[in-house]
Parts: structure tokens; sequence; C-alpha cells
């Protein structure tokens, strides 16, 4: 009996040397997995982070282009009205009551450019000016010896733009 009793402990000396090798395997192998969700983590987190820096970013600058054009689709209803005013302008009065009436136009004209130019309205210069496809609007090519090839000779409509955005190209007539 004594004999058995040694054996089983002996045995059980084994399974318990055994044992901790394994716990320390298997601990070893749970470290290193939490390890890697721990490391999966911080990588999603600092790609969330990221994204949403981008989306702020991007946000901001919508905003600021919202806030730079708003007065865009107003400006493009009120320059046909202000070519209007220029062709009424140049028309020849007589009388007294018509020069009246013709410079309180001029007044309001004035007035009117005035503030479309406070919104950030500017003419686009044309005559005289080198071609540019961005700015302006070819309609006819003409020869003339007193200008250089690709200048414009004559601005047939004005053009305009709001800040850097073009509204509508001059319409030109270009020198080849």
């Amino acid at each position: 009996m004594e004999e058995n009793k040694q054996e089983i402990i002996d045995e059980k000396d084994e399974t318990q040397n055994e044992e901790p090798e394994q716990t320390v395997v298997e601990e070893t192998d749970e470290l290193e997995q939490l390890r890697q969700e721990k490391e999966e983590v911080n990588n999603r987190l600092l790609r969330l982070q990221a994204d949403y820096d981008n989306f702020r970013r991007r946000t901001q600058k919508e905003k600021e282009a919202d806030r730079k054009y708003r007065s865009q689709s107003l400006v493009e209803e009120l320059i046909p009205a202000l070519d209007n005013f220029e062709r009424a302008l140049q028309v020849e009065v007589e009388g007294d009551a018509a020069q009246n009436f013709a410079s309180g136009m001029k007044m309001v004209y004035d007035q009117f450019k005035a503030a479309l130019e406070k919104e950030g309205v500017e003419e686009i210069p044309a005559k005289g000016e080198e071609f540019d496809p961005h700015m302006h609007q070819a309609i006819m090519q003409v020869e003339d010896e007193n200008y250089e090839s690709n200048i414009v000779v004559e601005e047939l409509q004005k053009g305009y733009r709001l800040k850097d955005r073009v509204i509508r190209p001059s319409m030109v007539k270009v020198n080849q």
C-alpha cells in the first residue's frame, strides 16, 4: 500500500509539473491575443479620430464657401437689370425734365452698382486684355492691325465675377 501511495504522489508531482508549463503557455498566448486586440482598438480609434478631423475640416470649408458665395443666385438675377440700366443711360435725352430723370436714374444705377461691389461683384476687364477662355466668351474673331494676336478688341457684353468665381463671362471680339 505504501508503494501505491508513493506512485500516486509521484503521478501528482508529474501532472503538477506539467500544468504550470501549460498554464504559462496559455497565459502567454492569451496575453499576446489581448495585445493584438488592444492594438486593433487603438488603430480603429486613430482612424476614427482622423475621419472626424477630416469631416470637421470639410464642413468648415463648405461653410466658408457658402458664406463667401451666399449672394451668387441674387447676383445672377440682378446682372440683367444692371445691363438694362446701362442701356437706358446710353439714350440721349433732351429737355430739363428728361435730364433730371436721367440724372436720377444715374444715381440709382451708381447706388445699385456700389451695393453689388460691396458684396464682392466686379466687372471682368476685357478690352485690350489678352483673351482668357475662363473669363471671356469669344463671339467673333476679327483682324485688326492695331491689336496683337489673341487680344480682346471689343466687349459686346460685360462679364462679372463674384469674388474669384465667374458669374458671367464677357462676350468679346478677339483679334486673330
